[in-house]
């Protein structure tokens, strides 16, 4: 913007009165004309940002004990949690988001309050299940330190700092259509839906997939769309993703997932060898040209991903500890010699 000058001053009309001298007149203009004009408290003052570690009071009253039980009978699961225990589950889940809070802002410099949001917004110890023994573990969902915890089946529930750190690192939007290989609990899922726009979730592990594909709909989660599957292939025929996030270890990207990316899309995926310590969170970004780009985050550590992986690593020479190397399945259309 130029300064007004002598040379390029224009009459200035307000409410009547007209202006056209200097600095002084505009002083005495706005003595004048103050009175008429009483300044609020907040002028000058940056808009005040909901507190994201606060509850808010309509969460607190839609979710009480009673819908809890409602929604795991409904869900077809049972909890042991009683009335006591929910109680104190409040203060424990401020403590959680506090802690949340600290570290994203240790780790990235600020917290997004999308992702602070959701957590504040999904009951945890609604997804603290193990669903090979059938029992709840629902009174732990809030415990500090944070950790992993098995959910039977041969999976485990991540800790919830871990889970905060990649739903800001995949930066979710509320247009996103997001894909997840690995539903597991289907807490992280039941997160990100809460901010984007479509969630999709592979499980390969079909008792576990078929369970917790029920365990949606009693919240009221109706863009969440899981299925039990090979998430080596993706989820073809939906579109395009915003986002692909896989919550188990995979030796590489698989090639038909870069295929089901949008540009400007990203995947975020643990890289390394299974159950060893020298797993890295990886993200893979597209950009707008098709070509792809990736960046080295921080060690992790996640049960290996299953399925055509195992065997894509096998003949690749990286064999999975505990696991046979998959062989390649004998041709049966030639005939015997």
């Amino acid at each position: 913007m130029n300064p007004i000058t002598t040379k390029n001053r224009k009459p200035f009309n307000a409410l009547g009165v007209l202006w056209k001298g200097g600095t002084s007149s505009m002083i005495l203009f706005w003595g004048v004309m103050l009175p008429f004009f009483p300044i609020s408290p907040s002028w000058g003052r940056e808009t005040p940002v909901q507190n994201p570690l606060a509850v808010n009071a309509q969460d607190e009253t839609s979710w009480t004990y009673e819908k809890y039980l409602d929604d795991f009978e409904e869900s077809h699961r049972a909890t042991r949690l009683t009335a006591l225990e929910f109680s104190r589950l409040g203060d424990r889940k401020q403590a959680m988001l506090a802690d949340i809070h600290r570290y994203l802002v240790r780790k990235f410099g600020y917290a997004n309050l999308r992702v602070m949001k959701a957590f504040r917004e999904v009951p945890r110890e609604y997804f603290h299940y193990d669903y090979q023994m059938g029992t709840d573990f629902s009174k732990y969902a809030y415990e500090y330190p944070p950790r992993t915890w098995s959910l039977g089946l041969g999976s485990v529930l991540s800790d919830y700092e871990g889970q905060a750190y990649m739903a800001q690192l995949a930066k979710p939007d509320p247009n996103d259509r997001v894909l997840e290989v690995g539903t597991g609990s289907g807490f992280n899922i039941a997160l990100l839906s809460r901010i984007v726009k479509e969630a999709y979730s592979i499980e390969i592990i079909k008792p576990l997939g078929q369970s917790v594909s029920q365990i949606f709909a009693p919240l009221g989660y109706t863009n969440v769309h899981t299925r039990v599957g090979d998430g080596y292939y993706g989820w073809k025929g939906v579109g395009d993703f915003d986002i692909i996030m896989f919550t188990c270890v995979a030796q590489f990207v698989p090639p038909p997932l870069f295929k089901q990316l949008k540009p400007g899309g990203r995947i975020i995926i643990p890289i390394g060898q299974p159950f060893k310590h020298n797993q890295m969170l990886f993200v893979y970004h597209m950009d707008k040209r098709g070509r792809v780009h990736s960046k080295k985050y921080i060690p992790v550590f996640f049960i290996p991903m299953k399925g055509t992986m195992g065997y894509a690593a096998a003949q690749m020479g990286i064999a999975i500890p505990g696991q046979k190397l998959a062989k390649h399945p004998k041709d049966k259309s030639k005939p015997k010699p």
